[in-house]
């Protein structure tokens, strides 16, 4: 794994908290630093994913099934909706 250097300005009040949340986690700031952009990334990638899936979505394709499903079978004892 390359591994590369960089100087990383933090507001005071940021770091104090990162310092005292990686010493209760029994890790190194470093590591919680590199964890904290990891996550980051991961939730920022999937909203993307999410998005590129959304735009390719065949949405009629679906709803066709969805309007086909359950047509002429009669609902099931207690079958009811809340009033």
């Amino acid at each position: 794994m390359r591994k590369s250097n960089f100087a990383l300005r933090l507001q005071a009040s940021l770091l104090d908290e990162a310092r005292k949340l990686a010493e209760a986690e029994g890790v190194a700031l470093n590591q919680l630093i590199n964890v904290a952009v990891a996550e980051k990334l991961s939730a920022l990638r999937t909203e993307t994913y999410f998005k590129e899936r959304a735009a390719k979505a065949d949405i009629p394709k679906p709803l066709a099934i969805l309007d086909k499903a359950g047509k002429g079978t009669p609902p099931v004892k207690d079958d009811k909706l809340p009033k």
